[in-house]
């Protein structure tokens, strides 16, 4: 679909021989762009480029596991930041693309942005993220949450493992979602507060595993069950995997009645073990920015928050 108001093209891409232009805009995922293509974790009737003549003004697009007929995640809005401003533009580029892409009267899939840990203290950089967030609060999104990019490196030393604790695999994935679902009580995590306000506490934890753990390809046997010594009870659990693009600690949880322990530590550290022991150079986490305990956790394992995220949403 063509739009041709003056010059003003606005189209989707024709396939991977268009992945240059659509990278003329800069952003931290550019390099990956191609693959998610091959993998069809995108496609080009999902990415849309807004152009006057032949430069490029703006772009959008949407993400989904390999081979899914509906995107999950907004992720790429962007605009030419040098000159004028281009706002209308973007806008004009999401609400066309959006009506190709989406289902008519669904609620759209969530805006997702990577953006520098310093973002508001730098002026340009501000606008910048502001002009993306602005676009879409124009059609209704709202911030839900800004959460912490963490990374622990090649080299840092590991965390000490707790005493306390065995590890086991999990027994099922009954076992696994019984304990995410009793992990929810008091969660701080916006996404499953979120969740909790639409269903049930079990409903919620077997939405995210199907929705994200299920999709992970890497073993299994790495999801380790936190014990109270070699028989003793759950007192948490730590899914580290492997999504599309680095190994991660997917997931963290301690039960109610086993809080206030440290126990969140001897879990973290042993999925680092973990996913250390296989040679990675680095292990990528993420936290919501008000969940101060888990942020304080992953500090003390040497994570380092190199990035953040924005989320937004409509309702």
């Amino acid at each position: 679909m063509n739009s041709s108001p003056g010059t003003l093209t606005i189209r989707p891409i024709t396939g991977p021989d268009e992945i240059a232009l659509f990278n003329r805009l800069p952003y931290t995922i550019n390099h990956e762009l191609a693959d998610d293509l091959a993998e069809r974790r995108r496609r080009p009737e999902w990415m849309w480029v807004a152009l006057h003549d032949d430069r490029l003004l703006a772009r959008v697009a949407w993400w989904g596991h390999g081979g899914a007929d509906t995107p999950l995640l907004l992720d790429i809005l962007d605009v030419d930041d040098d000159g004028e401003d281009l706002a209308e533009v973007a806008q004009a580029l999401y609400e066309t693309a959006a009506k190709q892409v989406l289902s008519s009267g669904a609620v759209p899939p969530e805006y997702g942005r990577f953006v520098p840990a310093d973002w508001r203290e730098d002026p340009e950089t501000y606008r910048a993220v502001r002009t993306r967030m602005g676009v879409l609060e124009n059609t209704g999104a709202r911030l839900t949450v800004e959460r912490l990019r963490l990374e622990w490196r090649a080299g840092t030393e590991l965390p000490a493992p707790d005493q306390r604790l065995a590890f086991r695999p999990a027994v099922d994935t009954d076992e696994l979602v019984a304990l995410m679902t009793r992990a929810l009580d008091g969660t701080l995590d916006a996404h499953s507060r979120s969740d909790l306000a639409q269903m049930s506490p079990r409903e919620a934890a077997v939405k995210h595993y199907e929705q994200e753990l299920a999709t992970y390809s890497s073993p299994r046997d790495w999801w380790r069950i936190g014990t109270l010594g070699e028989d003793g009870e759950p007192v948490g659990f730590v899914i580290p995997a492997r999504n599309s693009y680095h190994p991660v600690i997917a997931y963290l949880g301690v039960v109610p009645e086993h809080r206030g322990h440290g126990y969140v530590d001897g879990l973290l550290a042993e999925g680092t073990r973990l996913l250390a022991a296989e040679r990675v150079p680095r292990i990528r986490a993420a936290t919501d920015l008000g969940n101060v305990p888990m942020a304080n956790a992953f500090a003390r394992a040497g994570y380092v928050n190199f990035e953040r995220a924005v989320n937004m949403a409509w309702k």
